[in-house]
């Protein structure tokens, strides 16, 4: 990348060791508590084609060591260039072949029987999706799930807009696998929601 191109990217976190925990205890308060939406703050630059909960969720998890694959709409944007510059990952063509898959508001969400699943033994090596959804307006009709499971005073109810239609079906047998199975974040533009494999969901609204 030359020097014209770096200058154009966003700046990661201000402080990158303090930036980068104080991002990740917001994830695992989210995925600690299953279905609650977490604020998120945070300082870094991030690319206009994404959401910034989702990038600052990114850029604190992600490292060298990692591989990526980004949906069609970030894999075509700064978002890409943006995240291998901060973090040293390695993108990938394949959703099969990620540790983190990152899916754009509008794009896809690949199946989740097809995303890494880990092992019994290994169940650490499956895929973490960050997912960029839209919380619904109050009173206006969207999915809607209850969940329950380790993590959850009885029930959690959890809406969001930007799902497939058969997520429910995807999570009862993402569900089962475990402790095989990927885990979610869902992100807005300053929130976050944690759906750990070994939450349960029951469908309250149809699409």
């Amino acid at each position: 990348m030359n020097t014209n191109a770096l200058s154009t990217l966003g700046a990661g976190f201000s402080n990158e060791a303090l930036g980068s925990q104080a991002v990740f205890r917001a994830v695992l308060h989210a995925l600690s508590h299953p279905g609650r939406w977490t604020a998120l703050e945070h300082d870094a630059e991030v690319p206009a084609a994404c959401q910034p909960a989702s990038a600052a969720v990114l850029l604190a998890l992600v490292d060298a060591d990692c591989t990526v694959w980004l949906s069609p709409r970030l894999a075509a944007s700064p978002a890409a260039s943006w995240l291998r510059f901060h973090t040293g990952c390695e993108v990938v063509e394949a959703p099969a072949q990620a540790r983190f898959v990152w899916v754009a508001a509008g794009d896809a969400l690949p199946p989740l029987q097809g995303l890494a699943q880990g092992s019994d033994t290994y169940p650490d090596q499956s895929a973490t999706c960050v997912v960029e959804v839209a919380q619904p307006a109050p009173d206006t009709p969207a999915a809607g799930w209850r969940l329950s499971g380790p993590g959850i005073r009885e029930t959690q109810d959890l809406q969001a807009e930007g799902l497939p239609p058969d997520f429910a079906d995807q999570w009862a047998a993402n569900h089962a696998a475990f402790p095989r199975g990927v885990d979610l974040v869902l992100a807005t533009g300053t929130h976050i929601a944690g759906l750990p494999r070994s939450t349960r969901l029951q469908t309250l609204l149809e699409n």
